[in-house]
């Protein structure tokens, strides 16, 4: 049985970490190396780390602070914002991430996706994809959810992976950071569609929201959550064994 996977993510803006509901209303919460050796210690599988303003900034993501975070940590850590092109790639790997999350410069270039899986390998290419229903269906969202790109994002996934990425990351807009529970519609949408891992985020308000999640898709490989962790509401140790008492094979 594969192991489930937990993952708390680093939402950096300004080299600082925040956190807001719905993608707005942003909130400074700590700094991004500190959060990121405490989960490396207490039992996370692995982290993601964003710079949620770089694409929509037209700047490339913060390289020093990334270095900082990577040398401090001891789990595979993916890395997001601001990747446009395989040069992009090739510096966040180089400052030390073990896998690329590309999101807007997909959509405006979905070679980019083609280009680096075959340069590095499927598994370092992570498809990020923000995503809000629209007039009854899912659509896809770019620039940190701020603009609608009018593209059915079942659709855009299913192709992602055609093209070579190697892990989907699904980030409910209609669920962030309002702590009722995964977006379960959605997220079965999208793993009725691939064969590659899929990480949910978004949503995620307490230790059953993660029961829930794996019980009701069992397919689903890792949840990913932000302000539960970085608030102390959840620990990750509670977590894991919770998650272990109701059948879910964690890592512990």
């Amino acid at each position: 049985m594969i192991t489930k996977r937990i993952i708390p993510c680093l939402d950096v803006k300004d080299g600082r970490v925040v956190k807001g509901v719905n993608f707005l209303g942003l909130a400074d919460v700590s700094s991004p190396t500190k959060l990121a050796k405490f989960y490396s210690d207490n039992g996370a599988d692995e982290l993601v780390f964003y710079d949620i303003t770089a694409s929509f900034e037209g700047r490339v993501l913060f390289s020093d602070i990334l270095k900082e975070v990577a040398s401090t940590i001891y789990i595979p850590l993916t890395v997001g914002g601001g990747i446009n092109t395989i040069d992009d790639f090739d510096r966040v790997l180089k400052c030390g991430a073990d896998k690329v999350s590309v999101n807007s410069g997909a959509i405006r270039n979905p070679d980019l996706i083609t280009e680096a899986a075959k340069k590095y390998g499927d598994q370092c290419v992570v498809l990020s994809c923000d995503i809000k229903r629209v007039d009854g269906g899912f659509r896809l969202f770019a620039k940190g959810g701020r603009e609608d790109t009018g593209i059915d994002a079942i659709e855009w996934i299913r192709q992602g992976e055609a093209r070579g990425a190697g892990e989907i990351v699904v980030n409910s807009i209609d669920t962030d950071g309002v702590k009722k529970g995964f977006d379960i519609e959605m997220l079965r949408a999208v793993s009725d569609v691939v064969t590659i891992p899929v990480i949910a985020s978004g949503g995620a308000g307490c230790i059953d929201d993660f029961v829930t999640l794996f019980r009701e898709i069992p397919s689903m490989d890792a949840g990913l959550a932000a302000s539960i962790f970085h608030f102390g509401e959840v620990q990750i140790s509670d977590l894991k064994k919770t998650l272990r008492d109701n059948g879910v094979n964690v890592r512990l």
